[in-house]
Parts: C-alpha cells; structure tokens; sequence
C-alpha cells in the first residue's frame, strides 16, 4: 500500500489539432513532473486533440493520429518516471464505406482518458455523462462510456471521472463504490461569469456525497469564441482547500498527498488567488483575443481607433494580449469627425505606444458618391451615405491587413451587435471581437478597470490607459453632424437591461415590462435583436463571457416571424417586410 502520491498538476493551453505539438507539451511537461519527483502527471480533457475538436473526431484519419501519439507517450513512459492521466478521442472500429453518419455501424468515438505507465496503456476510461446545452455538443460526436472503475496507479485506486461526469452523482457514486481512494477529474471546462463559484460547489457536493479528495484540472487559453480559464484546485476529503493554481495562467505544480486516518490528504499545497468578475472578464477578453492571434499565426492586429470607447478599451486588450509593436491603430477621420475625437484617439495612442496613423476618408467617401450619384438620382440622402462612411473605413483596414498581414480586431459591443447598431462590410469587419460578449455599460466599467489595474501577465502599460474624457462623453458613431446613439437607441443603462433579460434570461415581454420597462420600448428592442440576426450570423466570432452569447450557443433563425404577444394584440407579420428592408439597409429606427 501506497501512503504518498506525488501528483503534478498541469494546466497547460494545447491547440486544437496539433497533435504532434501537443504530444510535445504532454512529453516536455512529463520531464519537469519527473524533475519535481512526481509519481503522477495529470493534464486535461481531450488535452491531445485539445477542447474542443467538434467534427475532427469523426475522421478516422484524425484519430488514427491521435491514437498513434498516445501509443508513442506510453512507450515512453517504460524510463520508470511519472505515470500520464491524458484525455485524447478515442475511436473504435471502422466506418462503413461510404457511411456518412460516423456514428453507426460499429465505429464508436468516445471521449476518453488515458492511463499511461510501464511502458503501456495501463488503462482507458470513457466520458459516461456527455454535455449537449450551451457551446457543448458533446452527444452529436461521441458516444456515451459505460459507468466507469477505478484504476490502480503507483499503488493506489484513482478514480478519473471527465469533467460533465462530476456535475451528477452517479459517476462519482460509482467510483467510489469500485474502491477509489482519490478522484482526478481531468476537465476542459470554459469560462463564463461566475463559473467558477459554480465549479466549486460542484466539487464540494461530489466530496461531501463520496467522502473522497478531488484533484480538478482544467485547461487554459483560448479557442475561436471560447476561453478555459485553468483554476485547477483540490480538496481534501474534509472538503479543506488542497491547493488553488491561478485563472488564465499556464502552470505545472506539484501537490503532495499522505494517508492519514485511511485517507489521502494535501497539506501545504500551493494556493494562488484568483480573480472574479471584472477582473475576469478582462482576463478572458484579452486571453481570448491572444491565443485567436497567435494559434493563427497572425503576425500582429490592426483597428480602427475613433475615439470612442469600444476602440479603446479593445486598443488596450490589444496591447495587454500582444505588446505594443504588434498593434496597428489607424483614425480615419470625416466631416463629423470632432477635434475631440482625434485629442482621445491620440491619447489612447500615445499611451498605449502602439503605432498610430491618420488616414482620411473625404475622398474615398466622395468619390463613391460621385459613381453611385447616377443610379441615386432623384432620392434623398439617408443612411446609405452614412454607411459609406464605415464602408470605406472597412475597406482601409482590410487593405491594409491584406498588405501587411495583421488581423483587423472589429470592436463592436453587445448591445450593438444584439439591436443591429453596426454596418455591414464596414465597422462588422474583422477576423475577431474581443468585447462581442460585453453590454455597452460593462465596456465602459472594464475601461475604467483598466486604468487602475492590469492582469499581472499583461504586456501593456501600467496606469491609465484610456483618456478619462473618453469615460464621461456621450457616445456618437459620428456618421452625421451632432449624432449621439441616444437618438437612435434608449439610454444604454435601460437598453442593457432589457437586453439581458431577452437575450441571456429569455424572459417573455409581459415579464419585462412587469420587472418596470415600458412595453413600447421592450417590443423596439426585441423587434431589432430579431431583425438583426442575418448581421450577428455574418459577424466576427469573439470571447464568450455571459452565460449566453451570440454564435455557437445562442441560435435563432434569420427567418423568423414570432414576437412575443406579451400583454395585448400584436400582429408582427403585417411588419415583417419593411422590417427586413430597414434591416438590410442598417437603418436603426427606434
């Protein structure tokens, strides 16, 4: 019987796809477990395909690779060193020629956890509870595992539930009742806020029900619109903190674990703070914006930079996520263009350090009217001159990421994006949104976050980074003379609030309106976020942090005629097309 366990924990940011590399990570990680004197090195869920593959793990190419650098781990691990807890897919069987649907026929693909040592696949575990709300798709792509054993690892029963399996009982039950003495839960679970209050409790109930400690390992970094925060941590079975790694951070600890009394414990383990809220958005934001660069090889990011408050807050992301050198910001000034605008935009600059150029717009704008002039003649000028303006500014900074290579970072809000309140080909441009998944009044609150902190592993500047003046003016897309977009929208505290309650709380209108909006005001803004879908479909994918974003985890249709009857007749189909021609012409008519 075994009475110590030296268990590495590794919360490391693997890239989806790169198996070779990822095997490298799990091979250079294994080395320092082994230099630390681990008996155990444990990373993450599906850590050599990464999290999460999608439709990958339906090509049996794709997992012949995967299984084939397992084979190669495993034969590594005959040195004697520290046993490997790994995720990876996990394919059995062949798909029928020419069967499309990669789940028949006997070829079964299941998420799955590898034991390595010995020089062999000691063991293999399966995902038993498979995710299918919210951005998990988990039960279109893979099978469901069997209720799973314990495994015999250095001489003690190692219970591995998969992250979803300890979320119910039933898994944990199980193990506990095949003789696990500890639980290792290799996770890939992303952040959004308040997740982590959530996880924690999630932990504590499967302690205090299995009498059992738990190791939870989470990944780190960023995917398309998702970010794993890490925060991997322990409990003892008295349900005390074991250790605590820190959020959005790569990091490999060693944690030590004693019988005491028939159980194991961890005394003295690390424990590092961790951020919430604010901070943690900030964090995911600028993280998310990171590794959606860097795993696609951009050299660098290019925006524009107008003054405004969402350019600014995503000029110092930028600059926090990549340094200064890598960061282009460009003001393309017009005739409603104020002076005040290019001070703030040239104080964003200049405190940032990034490179900055001014390139104006006047005939690039006039000179699209002058060809357009012909087939316009006879109708009045509206919001088709107004969006020539973001239309050209577009084109510049496409054309200039086309000739340089950097990534255009579009910067437009939720509460935009959620009423239409963007052009189409002209401000929606870009390859990623940092602040896609932030309301306009948490935009304003995490600008005035960062110029009092910045995350400890941030490359941008101390101190204030954005002009204060940026924090109190009203703000303006400046497309016509003394435009504010409280003259197209409701106050942005109000717009908020009811956007929330639509968009994350699905809240039928009756209920809103009882909760104290006026009921004119709540159908506007339902009408527009309905309408505004064929734009949020055609959108640059950016970081999720409320419970519910745009994309991959909220899916409306485009064509859609239901609105809410909510407290009285309404008969939205009588609407419906002038509601789509306003929205196909970007009109906001509130």
């Amino acid at each position: 019987m075994t009475d110590t366990l030296r268990i590495a924990v590794a919360q490391l940011n693997p890239i989806v796809g790169d198996i070779a590399g990822n095997a490298a990570k799990a091979r250079a990680a294994r080395a320092e477990a082994a230099a630390m004197g681990a008996d155990i090195l444990v990373l993450t869920e599906l850590f050599l395909s990464a999290y999460p593959p999608d439709d990958m793990v339906l090509k049996e190419a794709f997992l012949d690779a995967c299984r084939a650098a397992i084979d190669e781990l495993a034969r590594e691990t005959a040195d004697g060193g520290p046993a490997i807890i790994i995720g990876t897919p996990w394919g059995i069987g062949k798909r029928k020629a020419g069967e499309r649907d990669a789940q028949k026929d006997g070829f079964e693909v299941y998420n799955a956890v590898c034991v390595l040592m010995d020089g062999r696949i000691a063991a293999v575990r399966f995902k038993n509870d498979l995710p299918n709300y919210g951005v998990f798709d988990e039960k279109r792509v893979f099978d469901a595992g069997p209720l799973p054993g314990s495994v015999a690892i250095k001489g003690v029963r190692v219970g591995i539930p998969i992250c979803e399996d300890i979320w119910g009982p039933d898994v944990v039950e199980c193990l506990a009742e095949t003789g696990a003495e500890i639980l290792i839960v290799p996770n890939a679970s992303p952040y959004r806020r308040g997740r982590m209050t959530e996880r924690l409790n999630t932990i504590v109930a499967r302690v205090t029900e299995s009498g059992l400690p738990l190791i939870y390992v989470n990944q780190v970094g960023g995917q398309d619109e998702l970010v794993f925060d890490g925060g991997s941590l322990g409990l003892n079975a008295d349900r005390s903190l074991a250790f605590q790694l820190p959020a959005f951070v790569e990091t490999i600890a060693l944690t030590t674990w004693t019988r005491e009394k028939g159980s194991f414990v961890c005394k003295g383990g690390p424990v590092t703070p961790v951020e919430d809220g604010e901070e943690a958005d900030y964090e995911a934001c600028v993280l998310g914006l990171r590794d959606y660069v860097d795993k696609n090889r951009f050299p660098g990011v290019v925006l524009g930079l107008s003054g405004g408050i969402d350019s600014a807050i995503c000029t110092a992301m930028a600059v926090d996520a990549l340094g200064a050198d890598r960061v282009h910001c460009v003001m393309m000034p017009y005739l409603y263009t104020s002076g005040e605008s290019l001070a703030d935009a040239k104080g964003v600059a200049d405190a940032t350090g990034v490179r900055y150029d001014i390139v104006p717009i006047q005939a690039a704008v006039e000179g699209l009217e002058s060809t357009l002039a012909p087939v316009f003649a006879g109708r009045e000028r509206d919001i088709t001159e107004e969006n020539l303006q973001s239309r050209v500014r577009g084109t510049i900074l496409m054309s200039i990421s086309n000739k340089f290579g950097p990534m255009v970072v579009t910067t437009g809000n939720k509460s935009e994006m959620s009423v239409g309140y963007c052009t189409l080909y002209g401000d929606m441009n870009g390859g990623f949104n940092p602040i896609k998944d932030l309301y306009k009044m948490e935009v304003f609150r995490l600008c005035a976050l960062r110029n009092r902190w910045k995350p400890a592993w941030a490359k941008g500047p101390d101190g204030v980074v954005i002009p204060e003046n940026i924090l109190v003016k009203p703000p303006s897309a400046e497309l016509r003379e003394n435009q504010k977009d409280q003259d197209s929208l409701p106050e942005y505290e109000v717009l908020d609030a009811i956007l929330q309650r639509l968009v994350e709380r699905e809240m039928r209108v009756s209920d809103i309106v009882a909760d104290g909006y006026p009921l004119d005001v709540v159908r506007k803004v339902e009408r527009l976020l309905y309408i505004a879908e064929y734009k949020r479909r055609q959108s640059a994918p950016g970081v999720k942090v409320t419970t519910k974003a745009f994309g991959r985890e909220r899916r409306y249709p485009i064509v859609n005629r239901f609105r809410d009857p909510g407290t009285g007749s309404y008969a939205p189909d009588k609407a419906i097309a002038p509601e789509i021609v306003r929205a196909q012409t970007d009109v906001i008519d509130f």
